[in-house]
């Protein structure tokens, strides 16, 4: 007869700083990306907190939990110092659920490690459904937007170059990438030189995506040769500066001292480059945006779903339907070929 596993008491306090040292090991090997990483933490920390962090784990109930989920909900959102940009006090159900799946996380590992003798989420409220209203701007950019947006990445040569605008030609590639082959933002920021296999004939990334999870995509010759151009010219001026620097001489995007670039980085130079789109495509978009503009631009050219999938790293092609926005005309299309439409008429 095998004895049952003896319970480990430790403090919540304790227990996070056990858990978060977990963290960081999945998120060198690359099970979860830096920004993942950076989202436990601070949920993690700030349930500690609310549960009190001198207290011990075990004793946590489902009550508890139910307790520090209300008054996490209650507690202002410190994203929002704009009242214009939330309907009400506090934090949004969807925060708030954010948080729980958080919570959820660190109490299933600690129930893996005999923390707790059980898991007190399983005994917590069930969590609010997320409601929003209907949605009315487009997240996906149309076809010529996207156009519109990678023709004004690169600045005309007649525009007055200052020190930050020389990295145009990182900024373009950046556009391209996002807008060609969809990765997530935190997948391009993490890129390394070495994950491209550059052959005469053939382009190759080996992206690391989420849970560890690596998938190859072919670039096509204009953006393979935009990735060269940028590889061979000013690359190498970039990781010049920091020439001691192990992460620089990895990395693919580096910032203008030579750092490898983060995602609000990416986000940052998006932003401006939408700045300078002609008036009648400009609206804001995000590298997400940017995403569901792949997948929806390659479904709009009739490629099957599960190639769109496969590009974006969804392991299932119910989570790649989410990101296919409506297809401009699909719908007027679809009612002009039914069989039916000139009934009318030849009566």
């Amino acid at each position: 007869m095998v004895a049952p596993p003896r319970l480990t008491l430790l403090t919540i306090a304790e227990a996070v700083d056990r858990y978060l040292a977990n963290v960081r090991k999945e998120t060198v090997r690359g099970v979860l990306s830096p920004a993942t990483a950076r989202s436990y933490e601070r949920d993690v920390t700030e349930l500690a907190r609310l549960l009190g962090p001198e207290r011990v784990l075990d004793d946590v109930t489902g009550d508890d939990v139910d307790d520090a989920l209300v008054r996490y909900q209650s507690r202002p959102d410190g994203r929002y110092n704009d009242p214009s940009r939330k309907s009400g006090p506090g934090r949004s159900t969807a925060t708030v659920n954010r948080f729980r799946q958080s919570a959820t996380r660190f109490f299933s590992h600690a129930a893996r490690e005999c923390w707790v003798q059980a898991d007190p989420m399983l005994w917590a409220a069930p969590p609010a459904p997320v409601r929003g209203g209907l949605r009315v701007a487009r997240t996906a950019l149309s076809a010529s937007a996207a156009q519109a947006l990678l023709e004004v990445a690169t600045p005309p040569d007649t525009t007055p170059r200052r020190r930050d605008q020389d990295l145009a030609q990182r900024d373009r590639l950046v556009v391209a990438l996002l807008l060609v082959l969809g990765p997530r933002v935190s997948e391009l920021a993490g890129a390394d030189v070495a994950d491209f296999t550059r052959e005469p004939a053939e382009t190759r990334w080996r992206i690391r995506g989420k849970g560890g999870a690596v998938r190859t995509v072919t670039l096509s010759p204009p953006l393979a040769t935009a990735l060269e151009a940028y590889l061979t010219t000013l690359r190498p001026r970039l990781a010049a500066r920091r020439p001691d620097d192990d992460d620089t001489q990895r990395a693919l995007l580096l910032s203008w001292r030579g750092r490898r670039v983060d995602t609000q980085t990416i986000r940052s130079l998006l932003r401006r480059t939408v700045d300078r789109m002609p008036e009648p495509y400009r609206r804001p978009a995000t590298p997400h945006a940017l995403r569901h503009t792949t997948a929806t631009l390659l479904v709009a050219e009739g490629w099957d779903v599960k190639v769109v999938a496969e590009l974006l790293g969804h392991a299932s092609i119910a989570t790649t339907g989410v990101y296919l926005d409506r297809i401009e005309g699909e719908l007027a299309a679809a009612i002009r070929s039914h069989p039916l439409s000139t009934a009318l008429a030849d009566g």
